[in-house]
């Protein structure tokens, strides 16, 4: 699986952005999807995820009520929507893929996109 990760951009706190994960390769519809971001000087951590069959999503308590992670199959493509933009949002932004059930942790994740830019100014 290919990931191609894009939507990041400058936006003021408050504001909205979304972001898009596009999909190539194998069979998409077979694979849960996540997203992380890492911030300068920390680690990795989980954001959201949405499992294969689209029926279960995640959140981190972080972003929960802001942020909507989904997905198109027919575009082999996941987003994730983001509301009431905080500076501590600012990060780069990476979708992930893995076969069967959704996870939290970024190790079960076997596919990483690129990473797209999220900066929130105060």
């Amino acid at each position: 699986v290919q990931l191609q990760a894009s939507g990041g951009g400058l936006v003021q706190a408050g504001g909205s952005l979304r972001l898009s994960c596009a999909a190539s390769g194998r069979t998409f519809s077979r694979y849960s999807m996540g997203w992380f971001r890492q911030a300068p000087g920390k680690e990795r951590e989980f954001v959201a995820a949405c499992n294969w069959s689209g029926g279960s999503t995640y959140y981190a308590d972080s972003v929960k009520g802001r942020f909507t992670i989904s997905r198109d199959i027919a575009k082999n493509t996941v987003y994730l929507q983001m509301h009431s933009l905080k500076p501590e949002d600012t990060a780069v932004y990476y979708c992930a893929a893995k076969y069967s059930v959704a996870s939290l942790s970024t190790s079960e994740y076997d596919y990483w996109g690129q990473g797209t830019l999220v900066t929130v100014s105060s």
